[in-house]
């Protein structure tokens, strides 16, 4: 397999990123030749650095021969001609992402939109084959009511729905105007999308993801009594491990993929396994359960729990299975799993003591 891949370049972009760094690594694993783009050169070292955690054992070896460095905005057009050069497939990883609610929405939705729509037109205009986006559960299943009714990729989340997040308005309004780019002007190119549920796992580096700080609250007793928000999860690996298969999958054109370990996770039981198997970071951790109308009081004066409360009743009915049947995927970790690797993660690079 490696010796097939060995002559295949494959743009990663927004290399840093947490899920972004694991599909170079398992892209290098499986022989590829992967150009990857940066905000900034200066960090370059940083994904030379979380490659080797990561058991490539000498990625500076790598220069200029099976892994390239660019440097690239969503927000600028140079030099993404230059990142897309000679490559078959983009895994288009990077987006914006804060939790908090920013001033003005368009902070975050036009860096994702018209981000999603540069490396698009560079890609076509490049001859890539294929490209894969990273869109997430927002874009699907937020606008879900029948709580007995299963979300499918066939669903989507309305731009203008009540309390969504500037995050999630931003993902599905850039994958939403990835698929029509494609139909109108895409050419030949095919275009998959993957779209995961809450990402846990493994960090490569101690510059954690977004998403590790709700367990970070959890675990430093900042949270006196925990919201009982509910969660489907999936591990990073399986994330990045979803998007090569859907690059390289016949039966992914033009197709969506939920990527979820399966099942649904609360807060409070996140809390609880902390608890019970985690004793080095048990100590404040409360399983005190926060009912929803004190959230909600909360979020009228707080933007954390106003960021909280927007999360609370949303439909997590939904399943792995098109991924599952179409590209033969099997996840390697469960809920509990990904879990208890973030938590791993954040002691060994020193986030939480």
């Amino acid at each position: 397999m490696e010796d097939q891949n060995k002559n295949t370049w494959v743009l990663v972009t927004g290399g840093t990123g947490f899920v972004g760094v694991h599909c170079i690594l398992q892209l290098m694993q499986k022989g590829y030749k992967v150009k990857t783009t940066l905000r900034s050169m200066n960090r370059r070292s940083e994904v030379i650095g979380m490659l080797k955690e990561g058991c490539i054992t000498s990625p500076d070896s790598y220069r200029d021969t099976n892994l390239q460095f660019i440097e690239a905005d969503l927000t600028k057009d140079d030099n993404w001609d230059k990142a897309v050069k000679d490559c078959t497939y983009v895994l288009h990883v990077a987006s914006p992402i804060q939790l908090a609610q920013p001033k003005d929405e368009n902070e975050m939705i036009r860096p994702a939109v018209d981000g999603a729509l540069r490396v698009l037109k560079a890609a076509r205009d490049a001859g890539v084959k294929r490209v894969v986006m990273t869109s997430n559960f927002g874009a699907v299943g937020y606008s879900h009511k029948d709580m007995n009714t299963q979300i499918t990729e066939e669903d989507w989340t309305d731009p203008n729905e009540k309390k969504l997040s500037t995050y999630n308005k931003s993902k599905v309004l850039a994958e939403r105007a990835a698929w029509d780019f494609i139909r109108k002007e895409g050419g030949e190119m095919e275009l998959s999308v993957i779209n995961p549920v809450a990402i846990f796992g493994p960090s490569l580096g101690p510059d954690l993801s977004s998403g590790f700080d709700l367990i970070k609250t959890v675990i430093d007793g900042k949270m006196k009594a925990i919201p009982n928000m509910t969660f489907n999860i999936v591990d990073v690996r399986d994330v990045a491990d979803l998007h090569i298969r859907a690059m390289t999958s016949p039966g992914a054109k033009g197709q969506r993929f939920l990527a979820l370990a399966g099942g649904i996770m609360s807060l409070p039981q996140i809390a609880k396994l902390l608890k019970d198997k985690m004793p080095q970071v048990a100590g404040k951790v409360t399983t005190k359960t926060l009912p929803n109308w004190a959230v909600r009081i909360t979020a009228l004066f707080n933007p954390k729990a106003k960021a909280i409360s927007s999360m609370l009743g949303i439909n997590r009915n939904t399943s792995n299975a098109k991924a599952r049947n179409i590209l033969k995927w099997q996840p390697i970790a469960n809920n509990e799993e990904a879990v208890l690797a973030s938590v791993e993660s954040m002691l060994k690079f020193g986030n939480i003591q």
